[in-house]
């Protein structure tokens, strides 16, 4: 799991924000794709694409002048999925405090040349830290088969 870690940080400037000063969701969404998908292909050794992104919720505002850092990390592996973890802080560079501002989890599917689904390896959680992140990603994965699953039943005749 260390192996597919990943950071990355950017300076927000006034492009990014919104009327109120705030930096807009939509750039925060796409860093943590970005960031996710570093993951991703950095554990499948192939190309991946976004499948879904579980419930946002954007717990503080990050403002112009703040450094958004993201890191990401797979935390389960399905046959040809990956959860992939993002957290959000944001650091004031003028005084140095860390604010945790959101975190996400989403999946993605490694695909071929024809964008098929093709197989990744396996993950080997070792630290204690990453058994419990594996184990709370398979429960995870197992309540969005199952929603799928339910809706499915709902859509059909």
């Amino acid at each position: 799991m260390r192996e597919t870690q990943h950071e990355t940080a950017q300076l927000m400037m006034p492009q990014h924000a919104n009327v109120l000063g705030h930096v807009f969701g939509g750039v925060v969404l796409s860093m943590m794709d970005t960031t996710a998908a570093v993951s991703a292909i950095r554990h499948a050794r192939l190309a991946c694409v976004t499948v879904s992104v579980d419930r946002v919720d954007f717990r503080e505002p990050i403002h112009v002048g703040d450094l958004v850092i993201m890191k990401s990390s797979v935390n389960y592996v399905g046959r040809t999925s990956m959860e992939i973890g993002v957290r959000v802080e944001t650091e004031n560079l003028l005084t140095g405090v860390r604010r945790h501002t959101n975190s996400c989890y989403l999946t993605f599917v490694a695909v071929d040349r024809n964008g098929k689904p093709v197989p990744v390896p396996p993950l080997k959680p070792e630290t204690p830290d990453e058994i419990r992140r594996y184990k709370a990603a398979r429960e995870r994965r197992a309540s969005r088969l199952q929603e799928r699953i339910s809706e499915r039943a709902r859509l059909e005749p």
